[in-house]
């Protein structure tokens, strides 16, 4: 990737559209870059960003696939990818080129596809060979993320976070993936890598300070990251839920609550941070109950 694909006055275009491409577009304001969005297929997307002057793509929470055949045409188009080249993605597609891959690399493999329960760790790398992971995650259900997760030993996160860094290192990477692997007891098997963001960054932005989304833009810049050492010790307990909003609930915040949505009712993304798992617990209740009513909450949480 060219160490500073962004002119001073940057404009870029960002894969989405709603809550999909928020984030994004928020980093953008905040770091001085104009974002626009746009949710087309390849041709339209090309000819919105350079009918408006952009110089980039982002491709949001786009997967692998789809990430593809963007990398392409952005090549096609004269574009910048602000993602992984091609050939990296087009192995995160193929489970096994990448089980490969992380072989060579020495991580462990998962022996059955169901043995044990996965967790995620998503990885930061720079031009400089600088590489970082995150919070290692766990979805206990469809759309919920929770971190720390209880059921692992200090030892395994920090064995996993030291995988995941080896692996990616390994790629010569730059920018943000998620690495997968399945724990069961004391084993420990990598499954496979997706590319960028997923929608759950606000955990790392709220228990380790730092915000991935603005640093994957920066390091495409080519920037150096600005913490290094590996794995980072993230500080209390916190829980993600994506969410269909009722029109018309009432979202009073407060400490530990934050709540993403472009609209008054529809998706959301609602994150309860906690000191303590009981503090997260209490917070949560309260949050949900505003939002989705007793009831729902209380499936929420169970």
């Amino acid at each position: 990737m060219p160490a500073d694909p962004f002119p001073v006055a940057p404009r870029l275009l960002v894969a989405g559209h709603g809550l999909d491409s928020l984030r994004v577009l928020q980093a953008c304001r905040e770091l001085g870059l104009e974002g626009l969005e746009a949710d087309a297929g390849n041709g339209a997307l090309m000819r919105r960003a350079l009918a408006s002057g952009c110089e980039a793509l982002h491709p949001g929470e786009s997967g692998a696939s789809r990430q593809v055949s963007l990398a392409k045409a952005c090549q096609a188009s004269g574009l910048t990818f602000l993602g992984p080249r091609a050939a990296l993605l087009e192995a995160m597609t193929d489970g096994r080129a990448m089980r490969q891959l992380m072989r060579e690399a020495g991580l462990p493999l998962v022996v059955r596809p169901d043995e044990g329960k996965p967790v995620r760790v998503p990885v930061l790398a720079d031009a400089q060979g600088r590489t970082i992971s995150l919070m290692v995650r766990h979805a206990p259900r469809a759309g919920q993320v929770l971190a720390p997760v209880a059921w692992l030993t200090h030892e395994q996160r920090a064995y996993l976070g030291r995988l995941a860094v080896q692996g990616v290192k390994a790629l010569g990477l730059v920018g943000g993936v998620g690495l997968t692997f399945r724990v069961a007891g004391n084993r420990i098997g990598f499954v496979d890598m997706a590319p960028g963001l997923d929608g759950d960054e606000a955990i790392d932005e709220v228990l380790l300070g730092l915000d991935p989304v603005i640093t994957q833009l920066r390091l495409a810049r080519g920037e150096r990251l600005r913490v290094h050492g590996g794995a980072l010790e993230g500080r209390g307990h916190a829980r993600l839920w994506r969410l269909s909003l009722p029109p018309g609930r009432h979202f009073s915040g407060g400490p530990g609550l934050r709540l993403d949505r472009v609209e008054r009712g529809g998706p959301a993304h609602f994150l309860a941070w906690g000191r303590s798992p009981e503090e997260l617990l209490s917070r949560a209740r309260r949050g949900l109950e505003e939002l989705v009513g007793h009831d729902q909450a209380c499936r929420l949480l169970s």
